[in-house]
């Protein structure tokens, strides 16, 4: 008899541990490392804006200390695989990568699964192959297609209602430039294909007078678009451009010649973007809601990072991607209304 109590006394020693245990794996804070392909992106910048916001509230909803630990890549992929095991070598519980290179994500998802540390991608898609390699991988970003589609509405649906808005010299023909981000990013091409065929979908007689590739930086854009103003004189009418800094950039070179009441349509809503909108510089612009982008960015590490199941909130394609919502702004001259 005092055999049998002994061992239930030590089966409930050792219940009693184990319980203690699994409290004591509670996790009372999360590590996330961030990795951002260039932190001086207006885009990129907005989301980090936003990131740190949203860490914020998590931590006063679930009371959980989320420590975030962000770095700049500064465009070197190198730099960022070395980011990528410095914070799993501290202990990160799940990494945010905005890839700069997004062909070459392999080193990072290697190291990722060797660690069993779950890696969400942002803004820049890895290719397909390699987010089918394990199932602690996921995405958020925009669906660039929808992304053109709109954009080319913006134009579209002016010159439906008033074609001498967009055609300005009334010849029949909208003579467009095309301002191009990195020629490797997936986002770029969409972009590039889908607003061009849009506007030829929505009728408007265009014509292309030049493009180039500005890889997102407005200093590149404004350098492309003073010299299309000095190779095409009172010719261009539009520019359509992948993204708000290229955009911004051309409306430097139109500022610096003097030239006003040309359009000129971005892509991503920024905050200078959306000053040049209300200034009547900007035609319009596509923009992703930003506090949901973030958001389903920041859940969805979180959620990795206590072994929870991922948000409900934002539900995720094939579960893996998910896709943020977006919305046309166009300044009051463009006449549509926030979608």
């Amino acid at each position: 008899m005092w055999r049998k109590m002994l061992l239930m006394l030590g089966a409930c020693a050792v219940l009693t541990s184990c319980q203690g245990s699994q409290k004591e794996e509670q996790k009372t804070s999360i590590r996330i490392g961030i990795s951002l392909y260039r932190s001086d992106d207006t885009f990129i910048n907005n989301i980090r804006s936003q990131l740190e916001e949203k860490a914020k509230e998590y931590e006063r909803r679930r009371g959980i200390k989320v420590i975030l630990d962000i770095q700049d890549a500064k465009g070197s992929q190198n730099t960022q695989n070395n980011q990528a095991e410095r914070f799993i070598s501290l202990g990160c519980d799940v990494l945010c990568i905005n890839p700069v290179d997004r062909m070459d994500a392999t080193l990072i998802i290697d190291k990722a699964m060797t660690a069993q540390v779950p890696v969400v991608f942002f803004n820049r898609q890895p290719v397909e192959e390699d987010m089918d390699r394990w199932d602690q991988l996921y995405y958020v970003g925009v669906d660039a297609k929808e992304t053109a589609v709109l954009q080319g509405r913006i134009v579209a649906e002016l010159y439906g209602r008033q074609p001498e808005a967009v055609d300005l010299n009334g010849d029949g023909v909208v003579s467009y430039v095309l301002l191009e981000g990195e020629s490797s990013h997936q986002d770029s091409l969409i972009r590039t294909e889908w607003s061009i065929q849009t506007l030829k979908d929505g009728k408007v007689p265009i014509e292309k007078i030049a493009g180039g590739i500005a890889n997102w930086e407005r200093s590149q854009a404004s350098a492309l678009m003073e010299q299309w103003l000095l190779a095409y004189p009172d010719t261009i009418e539009l520019v359509v451009s992948n993204n708000d800094d290229m955009a911004l950039g051309a409306i430097d070179a139109l500022n610096r010649a003097g030239i006003e009441g040309m359009n000129v349509v971005g892509i991503d809503g920024t905050t200078p973007g959306l000053e040049a909108l209300k200034n009547g510089k900007l035609l319009g612009t596509v923009c992703a809601d930003k506090e949901i982008y973030a958001g389903a960015i920041l859940e969805l590490a979180a959620s990795c990072a206590l072994g929870e199941e991922p948000p409900e909130e934002y539900p995720l394609t094939d579960g893996t991607y998910y896709w943020a919502p977006q919305e046309i702004i166009v300044s009051e001259e463009g006449f549509l209304k926030e979608n």
